[in-house]
């Protein structure tokens, strides 16, 4: 049962990683790489705000959300004039600097050794001890997530930035103000991403630098590209068909050593796949180019 809880939990993470970077690549038409940077920066600011600073969860995961929206200026606005295979680089650029800084920074994030000892949520001066009491967190808080994103995605702002995405120089005779309207969908990427990550410190209650890699970036890129963008429906999909195929090569009893290779395969093909017979994914609207 607890291993049933825990794909759950994870699933629950992954949905706010997947529809939060749907924002800049659905929405906005922006490739990043840079998602698990954000994902990590969430995650070490509220661990540390935790335990160095002794606040409670949420205002922990508060200060998580500031940091990366903060951070997330710093390829919003270098980057603004940047399109296409430039702008994957800088991302790319900024995710590798993030993940240096976490790695050497030894005397905050400890390095390679990461963080043990994370306290437990506290709720309402309740303490989540089991897998099944951090799942209702996990799911009320990914369930408000996923609202607040659609809401974002269809209000007058969710429609600018399609427009942007569609034709920028169009957008911008309409008198629409690109440069901020980019470096706030950045800026609400970077913060629902941070959300997962305090989510994701409190569960493992160990972090460190490793789990915020380049290829974690690429794995939540790959969930909406499978799944689609520009909506909410597409990185949903995604998320569970990639977070279950994992466990159905282990279901099929797979020696973990050939599994582990096996999925970075099968994920490649479905990649290809998709981008060949359908551009814009199982369930999205707007097809990569």
């Amino acid at each position: 049962m607890n291993y049933v809880l825990h794909i759950l939990v994870m699933m629950s993470i992954y949905f706010v990683l997947a529809l939060s970077l749907n924002m800049v690549v659905g929405f906005t038409g922006l490739m990043s790489l840079a998602h698990a940077a954000f994902y990590g920066i969430g995650a070490y600011v509220s661990t540390l705000s935790l335990l160095k600073l002794g606040v409670g969860f949420f205002p922990a995961m508060l200060l998580g959300v500031v940091a990366a929206v903060i951070f997330s200026f710093t390829i919003s606005i270098p980057s603004l004039r940047l399109r296409g295979d430039y702008f994957v680089l800088a991302s790319m650029g900024l995710q590798i600097i993030a993940f240096a800084i976490l790695y050497n920074w030894t005397g905050v994030t400890r390095g390679p050794y990461g963080i043990t000892g994370i306290p437990r949520p506290v709720v309402f001066g309740f303490q989540l001890t089991t897998i099944a009491q951090f799942l209702v967190l996990s799911a009320v808080i990914a369930g408000l997530c996923v609202w607040l994103l659609y809401l974002i995605g269809n209000s007058p702002f969710g429609r600018t930035l399609k427009a942007i995405r569609e034709d920028e120089m169009a957008a911008a005779a309409l008198g629409k103000d690109i440069p901020r309207f980019k470096i706030t969908a950045f800026a609400i990427s970077a913060g629902f991403a941070a959300v997962a990550g305090a989510l994701y410190a409190g569960y493992m209650r160990y972090i460190d630098p490793t789990s915020f890699v380049l290829m974690e970036s690429v794995f939540i890129l790959s969930i909406i590209v499978i799944g689609g963008t520009g909506n909410i429906i597409g990185p949903v999909i995604g998320t569970v068909l990639m977070i279950l195929l994992p466990e159905f090569l282990r279901f099929v009893k797979m020696p973990d050593a050939v599994a582990a290779n096996m999925r970075q395969v099968i994920y490649g093909l479905l990649i290809i796949l998709i981008m060949r017979f359908r551009p814009q994914g199982i369930r999205g609207e707007y097809k990569f180019q």
